[in-house]
């Protein structure tokens, strides 16, 4: 007689509460529902700081729109995936701006522009009581589609720091160093230790019993479920063997990489990333992590940041030294410019990494993660010389289930709220809302599907 597979057999038989991909035996036998299946929609944002230098100018913009646009040179790492991403120009976020509805906050743009980048509001000028913000859109989000998964929405970054005291011209850390907010005066941390988010991403569900027996055997999580996993491949189609091989190798991919710094991972509950990764290494595992968060369904909303704002890291390593924030402001030095550049686009080719990622993960039914995804990269601000809120540097890759049609160049002949950007972006996640932040009031058109919605 057939065994019924269910996802509690599979990883009862694993000994472990691993997350698994959504296999086709395990989806429930009944017809999709309408707007979009049995494979779900997702968001992730990925954002930069100190905004894009030249993305204002023909270093960032193509001179041309449409689908036959010329990568531009910032843009050149977008090569492999360019298919799958639209280029959006003439964005703004004019809330962020120092002067705006009459009112002038002074300095403190950088701070003012992370605070708002997701928010879309205007953020109150303090550092410490009287914090005030608004709902970001990935939280909006993830009331609507993230209930389904294990964790309705994960904030990753690379720098932490605690939401206490002043980072920028009066604003408080809190502005600086979030782009979450749960509401108008909670923001939400995020998680910059890869071995923490390795755990919260493969323990979900352990029980204490499993975790020490994984420790007796002083075997990795991959390891542990790999034979049994093989034992239940015959019995598989041909779409969930494939699926679960591509899960497996991206498991075993991950593990060499967070352990490839001295010594191999074989133990732990579950194997843990090492301490100590240089900031590239950090940024590629958690592409990795972000992107298996979202093929296993442990979260359908995902937000990154690469850094803090006004991040003073230097990119020596691509042969840009100096601080970033302080090359930021150019002046027009050439030197200063052409360091700006290199990091502009080493930033550029570390989301087209993500893009590629996602595009390279299948669903149940044969298409790509990347098919159901919409993920947008965007920074607080413009040039960083001039510290600009509008003609936004964005990037919004994936297909988010036959809602937006990527691989196009479209400027704006006027100039478009990001808020009305992330109304359509929820829109095509299928989550209804008729307004967002203090200028959203329509759904950005010219992106797909979600135009005529």
């Amino acid at each position: 007689m057939a065994m019924h597979l269910t996802r509690r057999r599979l990883l009862g038989a694993a000994g472990v509460a691993l997350s698994i991909p959504l296999l086709e035996c395990l989806l429930p036998r009944r017809p999709a529902h309408a707007g979009g299946g049995t494979i779900p929609r997702r968001m992730v944002i990925w954002y930069v700081p100190c905004g894009i230098n030249g993305s204002t100018s023909d270093a960032w913009t193509p001179t041309t729109t449409g689908a036959d646009y010329a990568l531009s040179p910032m843009l050149m790492p977008l090569a492999p995936v360019r298919s799958e991403v639209l280029v959006l120009s003439n964005l703004a976020n004019r809330p962020a701006q120092a002067a705006y509805m009459g009112s002038n906050d002074g300095a403190g743009d950088h701070a003012r522009g992370t605070g708002s980048f997701l928010t879309a509001a205007r953020i109150t000028k303090t550092e410490g009581a009287g914090i005030q913000n608004g709902v970001s859109v990935d939280q909006v989000a993830a009331a609507g589609i993230g209930m389904g998964s294990v964790v309705p929405s994960l904030q990753l970054g690379v720098d932490g720091g605690a939401p206490t005291g002043g980072c920028d011209s009066g604003y408080s850390c809190a502005y600086a160093r979030n782009i979450s907010w749960a509401d108008a005066t909670t923001p939400l941390p995020k998680l910059t230790n890869p071995r923490a988010i390795f755990d919260r991403l493969f323990a979900v569900g352990e029980s204490d019993a499993d975790r020490a027996r994984r420790q007796a055997h002083r075997t990795s999580v991959l390891d542990y479920v790999t034979g049994s996993a093989q034992s239940l491949a015959p019995r598989l189609g041909r779409t969930d063997r494939q699926k679960l091989d591509e899960y497996l190798t991206a498991v075993r991919e991950l593990e060499g990489r967070v352990g490839s710094m001295g010594r191999s991972v074989s133990c732990g509950a579950p194997p843990r990333p090492m301490d100590g990764l240089a900031y590239a290494d950090t940024v590629a595992v958690m592409n990795q992590l972000m992107a298996m968060a979202l093929h296993c369904d442990v979260t359908r909303v995902a937000t990154f940041m690469l850094g803090n704002a006004g991040s003073n890291r230097d990119y020596t390593f691509i042969g840009a030294n100096g601080a970033h924030h302080e090359l930021s402001h150019h002046m027009g030095d050439p030197a200063k410019l052409a360091k700006l550049q290199m990091i502009g686009t080493w930033e550029v080719q570390q989301f087209a990494s993500f893009v590629g990622l996602l595009q390279g993960l299948r669903e149940a039914d044969g298409s790509t993660l990347l098919d159901h995804t919409a993920a947008l990269f965007s920074s607080e601000i413009a040039d960083g010389n001039g510290h600009w809120h509008y003609q936004l540097p964005a990037l919004l890759a994936g297909r988010c289930g036959g809602q937006l049609d990527p691989g196009r160049h479209v400027r704006y002949d006027t100039e478009q709220p990001i808020a009305n950007l992330y109304l359509a972006m929820l829109h095509a996640l299928g989550v209804g809302a008729t307004s967002f932040g203090l200028e959203g009031t329509q759904p950005l058109a010219n992106l797909g599907a979600v135009s005529t919605a």
